[in-house]
């Protein structure tokens, strides 16, 4: 009885493991998550899904890397274009990248580590190309200052149908939404102003396609409010996972998950399913399970829910199998 026992105790734990990676693979577009394979991309900081190809989402590194953009297949890892900007000045600190309405992509030169060395920082604006491949394309630069003073930020963020751009500054005991002039000017400098507070040390952000919701990351946890016109409203945690160090957050295209990156080489984008559905009209629900950004540690969703069901079904599996062996 030894060897059928041990066989059918090994069966159920290799069927029991594989359920989260078959959960992880059913999605069709790639929005699941997926690990960034391009050797080039060490320092992704910003992610944004595209809005003319399925599964394809942008991304940048960090700093000392040039007027690039990448764009990265979720369903392989792989980098399928590499856009070159042209007719903008050498990048300082790249930080975050967005798609605005008509299929623009804004990116964000909006990094100052030094906390308000910089007078000014840069947005880029580009059109999404209609052929993925390698190519140079021409980017319109803005001057972006703050109404009171510089600041570091890391969160760019476009409003998908007004068109209109935001800021949320970094700091560690929390920070602003900044809002940007209606239109941006390529002709002098745009100033932006503090309009909301922000619970949060934010590493990224992003409005969902709708327009109804706001996602803001930081390290160790997330918030998520109502965007309400732009005079946002709390309304609970994200279930952001534990990450070596959680930069970049986008909405998938439907909505209907957020997208988690981290920077390094070879690194993951997790998915997670997005507070309430923010693809429909209902109001987001409940709060997420991710720790708070003074401390606690950050779960990691549903898995864990799933690998105590899993540990629990074997064992009383294995808790059987004994006790029809001892009556045989």
């Amino acid at each position: 009885m030894r060897r059928p026992f041990a066989l059918l105790a090994g069966a159920l734990l290799v069927g029991a493991c594989a359920l989260p990676a078959s959960a992880a693979d059913s999605g069709s577009t790639g929005d699941q998550g997926f690990t960034i394979k391009d050797p080039r991309i060490t320092e992704s900081s910003g992610l944004a899904a595209s809005t003319l190809h399925p599964g394809i989402y942008w991304t940048h590194n960090d700093s000392d890397d040039g007027p690039y953009i990448y764009a990265v297949d979720s369903r392989t890892g792989k980098t399928v274009a590499t856009l070159t900007l042209r007719g903008i000045g050498s990048p300082r600190d790249v930080e975050a990248i967005s798609i605005g309405p008509d299929h623009q992509i804004y990116v964000g030169d909006i990094g100052d580590n030094l906390g308000g060395k910089w007078p000014y920082v840069w947005i880029y604006r580009l059109p999404e190309p209609k052929v993925l491949k390698d190519q140079t394309v021409r980017a319109t630069q803005y001057v972006v200052k703050y109404s009171n003073g510089p600041r570091n930020a890391e969160s760019l963020l476009v409003h998908p149908r007004t068109g209109r751009v935001y800021i949320i500054d970094k700091n560690e005991n929390g920070g602003h939404l900044y809002e940007g002039p209606a239109t941006l000017s390529a002709s002098g400098a745009n100033i932006f102003r503090p309009v909301a507070t922000v619970d949060l040390w934010a590493t990224d952000a992003a409005i969902s396609p709708n327009g109804r919701q706001l996602a803001v990351r930081g390290y160790f946890g997330g918030i998520y409010y109502d965007w309400n016109g732009g005079s946002i409203k709390r309304k609970g945690r994200l279930d952001v996972p534990l990450q070596g160090q959680g930069e970049s957050v986008s909405y998938s295209p439907d909505g209907t998950k957020l997208m988690y990156g981290s920077e390094g080489a070879g690194s993951s984008v997790e998915a997670r399913d997005a507070p309430g559905g923010a693809s429909s009209g209902k109001a987001p629900s409940g709060g997420g399970s991710s720790a708070s950004q003074a401390g606690g540690s950050a779960t990691v969703g549903g898995s864990f829910k799933v690998g105590a069901v899993v540990v629990a079904v074997l064992a009383a599996a294995v808790f059987g199998l004994r006790r029809l062996r001892r009556r045989g």
